[in-house]
């Protein structure tokens, strides 16, 4: 049993572990987006996986998700917890906010979903609860700008979105909008992992009337990475990665 986390540049910074080495899995989908960094926290089994690859070499579409999952399922990971950067919908979730997501709108076209061909699964409820109520804790005491839930628009990338876009997916009372929620989420449950996400907001879109630059999310990330490690510190002492969740089971009632 162990914990995982995927998330981009600085998450994966090996000073969070002792006892590290550096594992390289090909898959039946391939190779992983990088080496997956293995560690102890705590007497945890920690693996780290960067979503983009350690030198950003895959776009959000190209990204090879079924074979970063199948990985850390194959490594033991029971429960996973996610990093990811946002465009905000909404005035009140603010650039520097955490968004513990909760619910997507797909918007993806390109992307393979799914391990199986005829799995009917679940996903009405596509995060675990119990790991986004352990996220809103530790943020809490930690006092940081939070957010317990929010829906996120996952769009196919990786272009950012037309004003027109911003403004329809506004409409749709959606909270925030990311390029790599899906099919991350989906796999992970069919795999039967915890999924939880921390949303770093980072900008407004465009429906303010300004300019969206990968330049500006990444200032953004970069100065939220320390909130960002306080708060995989925190709540990893809380996961326990034997107990058993329902998205532990979450193939049962599939038609497998």
């Amino acid at each position: 049993m162990a914990i995982g986390i995927i998330g981009g540049s600085g998450v994966y910074e090996p000073k969070l572990l002792s006892d590290i080495e550096q594992i390289k899995i090909k898959t039946p989908y391939g190779m992983t987006s990088d080496v997956i960094t293995k560690g102890s926290f705590k007497g945890k089994d920690i693996y780290i996986l960067p979503r983009h690859g350690l030198n950003h070499q895959y776009n959000p579409t190209n990204v090879p998700y079924r074979a970063n999952i199948w990985a850390l399922k194959d490594l033991g990971v029971t429960k996973l917890l996610t990093v990811s950067a946002v465009g905000s919908l909404k005035e009140e979730y603010r650039p520097g906010d955490f968004v513990f997501t909760d619910q997507f709108i797909d918007r993806t076209t390109k992307r393979e979903q799914s391990f199986y061909n005829t799995v009917h699964l679940s996903v009405a409820e596509p995060f675990c609860n119990g790991l986004r109520e352990k996220l809103a804790k530790r943020a809490e005491e930690l006092k940081l700008r939070y957010h317990k839930k929010g829906t996120c628009v996952v769009i196919e990338g990786p272009r950012f979105s037309t004003k027109a876009e911003s403004k329809l997916y506004r409409s749709w009372d959606a909270d925030i909008i990311n390029m790599t929620l899906v099919p991350e989420a989906v796999l992970a449950r069919e795999a039967e992992i915890c999924y939880a996400n921390i949303a770093t907001v980072t900008d407004y879109d465009v429906w303010k009337d300004h300019v969206v630059s990968y330049d500006q999310v990444i200032k953004v990330m970069n100065e939220n990475i320390e909130k960002v490690k306080k708060l995989l510190m925190a709540v990893l002492e809380d996961i326990d990665d034997k107990k058993v969740c329902s998205c532990n089971e979450a193939l049962k009632d599939a038609g497998m």
